[in-house]
């Protein structure tokens, strides 16, 4: 997003608002054969996360299909799934 300034006499002013979202990201998919335990603990091993955060990304995954589960640099995303892996859950990592 840009933002135009101009101040008399003078030429605009543009400046430029930087996002810092982490240029990838790990999605879980759900499947028909994990339990919804299975798939917290998972989360919660994988992301370091609370059993709070882990139940709403597994509910997450459960209704919408899939759901993004961790945003950070590329190796981390591919220890992130790694973990998630070792059950066999489905993961994809995107950019």
């Amino acid at each position: 997003m840009f933002n135009q300034k101009t101040l008399e006499n003078s030429e605009p002013i543009v400046e430029e608002e930087v996002s810092l979202k982490y240029a990838y990201k790990v999605i879980l998919f759900n499947d028909d054969w994990h339990s919804f335990d299975e798939v917290i603990a998972q989360i919660m091993k994988a992301i370091h996360c609370n059993r709070e955060k882990a139940t709403s990304l597994t509910t997450q995954v459960h209704n919408l299909g899939k759901a993004v589960v961790f945003e950070g640099e590329l190796q981390q995303c591919l220890k992130v799934s790694s973990v998630l892996e070792e059950i066999a859950l489905h993961t994809q990592i995107e950019s």
